[in-house]
């Protein structure tokens, strides 16, 4: 067996503990007893050989933790040459004696060495810098994703600011006045549609149109053939009218109030597939279609509203003599005489060219066309009844303002330079503009103007200076609607 070093073996756990060191044979007077154990610990190399093991396990735990001392044991005299570190304990206690195994319990951990803490500190030193740096990420994407935010807001807003004041611009606000059809070529373009319906007077712009047509991806399915629109309609509302089937008249030809012959010619062509030189025939055909002799020879007029169904077997002369025959029965239920029935017809084109589909003041201005043609000897209008609607019609124009070469254009029509009425109908009169021809209103108007273009509100006079008083109003009106009042080249 070894010599054991003149100092007390110290473990590393226990140099770091805080405990002195000590390294000469001198007693450690700076150990305090504690009550817990009274026995002393034997002195390695001084252990009985009967209780060797036992020495072997109270060294080992000797290293790990510090006995405790009872207070009521004097401290015990060290060993020569051996340096007394901790008090000693009995090599053998009383369980031991007994024969029961020792239950030795270690005291608590040594506290951590300078290094650990070292280590520990750094660590936490990184991990609150991790959590900084965090922190700092969070608040630069929380940032981030409100200015987004708020700039995204901010652009809608704007963009919805811009799309109001667009759409008030180029865009007509609906829901539209009088019928009109209008026919989708095969494979056309959402802007190809949108000049169809703007040369229609359909929808206000192109651009209008094709921003809902891009907006719809439905759009994109619009089946061609003859679709029924209004005038003036939302570009919202013309494109849902593409969208629902129920609006095609295909293999239907139609004829709408205070359409012109030479339009209703065009959709015969349209619908039926066959070629203008076959509908102008069908049109001078006179006897085939059953057009009445005090028509003069003009289908315009005479040609009744409605729908009409092409079957396999017809032809344009077919249909166009069922529209004559329509008319021709319709004047007959009226009782209005042969003689009259041309006219009847002219004076109720008028009245629908004038008026539209705002039947309130048909009566009145059929009486304004009466009392001028009674207003020849010394009145204020001589006989001239002095119509936008026919001035228009001899210069080829379907609506608008008359410019003032249209007005200084001499032709039959021109009721302005011509007295009395035209040579023919303008357009095919509905039946309430037949029947306010043939029961005007009663008043002594020689004059009327309309004054709201939307709302057709309209103003009767019966002097040229009350006249010149409602016609400021419609000044007043033009100012703010300049595209409305506008002539039309």
């Amino acid at each position: 067996m070894s010599t054991p070093p003149t100092y007390p073996f110290r473990s590393r756990r226990e140099i770091h503990s805080g405990q002195p060191k000590v390294y000469s044979d001198a007693p450690n007077e700076d150990v305090t007893p504690t009550p817990s154990d009274p026995t002393p610990t034997p002195v390695r190399g001084t252990a009985s050989p009967a209780h060797a093991s036992h020495d072997a396990s109270d060294a080992r735990l000797s290293r790990q933790s510090t006995p405790a001392v009872s207070q009521a044991d004097p401290t015990p005299t060290p060993i020569q040459g051996v340096s007394a570190v901790t008090p000693a304990r009995s090599s053998v206690s009383e369980s031991e004696q007994r024969g029961e195994h020792p239950a030795w319990k270690p005291t608590d951990a040594a506290s951590e060495t300078t290094g650990m803490r070292s280590r520990r500190i750094a660590s936490e030193r990184r991990a609150a810098r991790k959590r900084k740096r965090r922190r700092r990420i969070r608040s630069f994407f929380v940032i981030v994703l409100v200015l987004g935010l708020v700039g995204g807001a901010s652009y809608f807003a704007y963009s919805q600011l811009m799309n109001s004041s667009t759409v008030a611009s180029d865009d007509y606000p609906g829901p539209g006045t009088t019928d009109i059809l209008v026919t989708i070529d095969d494979q056309a373009t959402g802007r190809e549609i949108g000049q169809k319906l703007y040369e229609a007077g359909v929808v206000r712009s192109v651009g209008a149109f094709v921003r809902q047509y891009e907006k719809n991806s439905a759009a994109r399915s619009i089946n061609p053939g003859t679709y029924r629109f209004k005038l003036q309609m939302s570009a919202a509302d013309a494109l849902a009218v593409l969208l629902d089937p129920k609006n095609r008249v295909d293999l239907t030809v139609t004829v709408l109030a205070g359409e012109r012959m030479s339009v209703i010619k065009k959709r015969i062509v349209e619908v039926m597939d066959v070629s203008d030189a076959e509908v102008e025939q069908a049109f001078a055909n006179t006897a085939a279609i059953g057009l009445p002799a005090e028509a003069g020879g003009n289908v315009e007029g005479w040609l009744h509203i409605g729908e009409y169904k092409v079957e396999e077997d017809d032809t344009p002369t077919s249909v166009v003599a069922r529209m004559v025959a329509a008319t021709v029965e319709e004047l007959d239920k009226l009782g209005v005489p042969a003689a009259d029935r041309e006219t009847v017809l002219i004076k109720a084109s008028i009245v629908e060219g004038e008026m539209g589909t705002n039947s309130k003041y048909m009566p009145m201005v059929a009486r304004v066309i009466d009392n001028r043609l009674a207003d020849t000897e010394g009145g204020e209008t001589k006989g001239v009844l002095g119509m936008d609607s026919t001035t228009l019609y001899g210069v080829g124009k379907e609506g608008g303002l008359p410019t003032q070469a249209d007005l200084d254009a001499d032709n039959p029509y021109n009721t302005r330079l011509h007295a009395g009425l035209p040579p023919t109908p303008i357009n095919q009169p509905s039946l309430e503009a037949i029947k306010a021809v043939l029961k005007p209103a009663d008043g002594d108007w020689l004059y009327f103007v309309t004054v709201d273009l939307n709302t057709g509100d309209t103003l009767f006079a019966s002097n040229a200076a009350d006249h010149e008083k409602n016609k400021e109003k419609l000044v007043e009106y033009c100012k703010t609607h300049t595209d409305q009042c506008s002539p039309q080249s």
